[in-house]
């Protein structure tokens, strides 16, 4: 597998991009190695600047639910294009994907369009600060709510790859308000909030977290949450950027039958283009100018080709569920093919899955929170990953992301998944 021409424009972007890539994850630092740079794709694959084809199972991580440039999305785009790219004005099809949003997530009652899934959190916890009346909010440990100052005090993801999770430029006032709990704790959320009595405006969880690897909630821990705000007047807000819509029709509030306060949603609404969104309860969201006194605004807000993409595939997902079944199906026989060929080859180590979404983390230990994950061994890890890549499977590059699969994903191409993992982990531990 030649990669010269990847290797060429790295080299060539390092004099032009921070590090050579536009976001860290990209940059291959935790699994070693050149980052491969990506011509196109197709389905179930990608194709690098050298011409090698990857059966890809990270799909622009996770809006890709039907496939990389499925038909029915770039017909949509294109005819929307015929009309203009931006107009910073309302259009009837904001309307319309707004309609549909509020029709499928349980929690949104309506919703606000902005452009990037760390747009929507920002702008979730401003809401929630000024419905509240009050400034501190709770995070989760090693989850990821985007690159907004408030969130990047143990974040996950590329902050946990990059061995850098408290980033600096982020002020000692910003923190200040920032309150950390490890996922699947309760108890910590009530002495938290027992230290910080009627200081806490919201609760911001990944109800599924994708971003420390794929760890699921235990049983009672999201009902429980439900119930600590309810009882504190504190507004919960699920980040369901990479679960909106994949999980279920309904995200992971469907899923698990608890309906958060707010919802803030990602790429997915727009086919995989560059959009996210907040929304929730009428009383908190009429909070938002020009309704209410919190200020928000874009100009790219609901632009018109974003929408167009993401009301073709809401539209399909909302008039096919058997979608979600062929998930399901997808993401069970590669993730417990996975543990079997573990099991087969003597290794134990763990396999999270939900859905559509699962991680192989290098470790015995159960995985349940972010101090658990990081017990994984990186450095076994790359190796899994440069193995896989020479293979021609295209895995996020750490340890410390979920794979989010896609319909596009054929029986073949399953087996080759599965017998490149044999071999893989064959070659490492031989």
């Amino acid at each position: 597998m030649q990669i010269t021409n990847s290797k060429t424009l790295f080299e060539k972007a390092k004099n032009f991009i921070p590090g050579g890539v536009n976001s860290p994850v990209r940059a291959f630092k935790a699994v070693g190695g050149d980052p491969i740079f990506i011509k196109k794709a197709e389905g179930a694959h990608i194709y690098d600047e050298d011409g090698n084809a990857y059966i890809e199972l990270i799909n622009s991580w996770g809006p890709m639910i039907l496939g990389h440039n499925h038909s029915m999305i770039r017909e949509a785009v294109i005819k929307a294009m015929e009309n203009g790219t931006s107009f910073g004005a309302p259009t009837a099809r904001e309307v319309e994907i707004a309609e549909l949003i509020t029709s499928m997530v349980p929690s949104v009652e309506k919703v606000r369009m902005v452009n990037s899934g760390t747009e929507a959190t920002m702008s979730a916890i401003r809401v929630a600060r000024g419905f509240t009346g009050r400034d501190k909010f709770i995070k989760m440990e090693g989850h990821y709510h985007g690159h907004g100052d408030s969130f990047l005090i143990s974040a996950g993801s590329g902050a946990i790859t990059m061995g850098n999770p408290d980033s600096p430029g982020v002020t000692k006032g910003t923190a200040k308000d920032t309150l950390l709990a490890p996922y699947n704790n309760l108890e910590a959320i009530e002495t938290l909030i027992a230290a910080n009595k009627n200081e806490i405006a919201a609760i911001i969880l990944e109800p599924v977290p994708g971003n420390m690897g794929l760890v699921t909630p235990q049983k009672g821990y999201l009902e429980g949450l439900r119930k600590i705000c309810d009882d504190e007047g504190i507004v919960l807000i699920f980040d369901e950027v990479m679960t909106g819509f994949r999980l279920a029709k309904g995200g992971a509030q469907e899923l698990f039958g608890v309906t958060p306060d707010m919802s803030t949603l990602g790429k997915i609404i727009g086919g995989g283009l560059p959009v996210g969104a907040y929304g929730g309860k009428k009383e908190i969201m009429e909070f938002v100018s020009p309704a209410g006194p919190v200020y928000q605004a874009g100009t790219l807000s609901g632009n018109p080709i974003a929408m167009a993409a993401g009301h073709t595939m809401l539209t399909y997902l909302n008039e096919h569920p058997e979608v979600y079944t062929q998930l399901n199906q997808i993401g069970g026989t590669i993730a417990n093919g996975i543990k079997d060929i573990l099991v087969k080859l003597g290794l134990n180590y763990t396999v999270n899955h939900l859905g559509s979404m699962y991680s192989l983390f290098f470790t015995d230990k159960e995985i349940y929170d972010f101090e658990s994950a990081k017990h994984s061994d990186t450095v076994l890890f790359g190796k899994y990953f440069q193995s896989m890549l020479q293979k021609g499977i295209y895995l996020a590059p750490s340890q410390f992301e979920s794979l989010f699969l896609s319909t596009a994903l054929t029986n073949d191409l399953i087996d080759q998944i599965l017998d490149a993992n044999e071999a893989s982990l064959k070659e490492i531990f031989q």
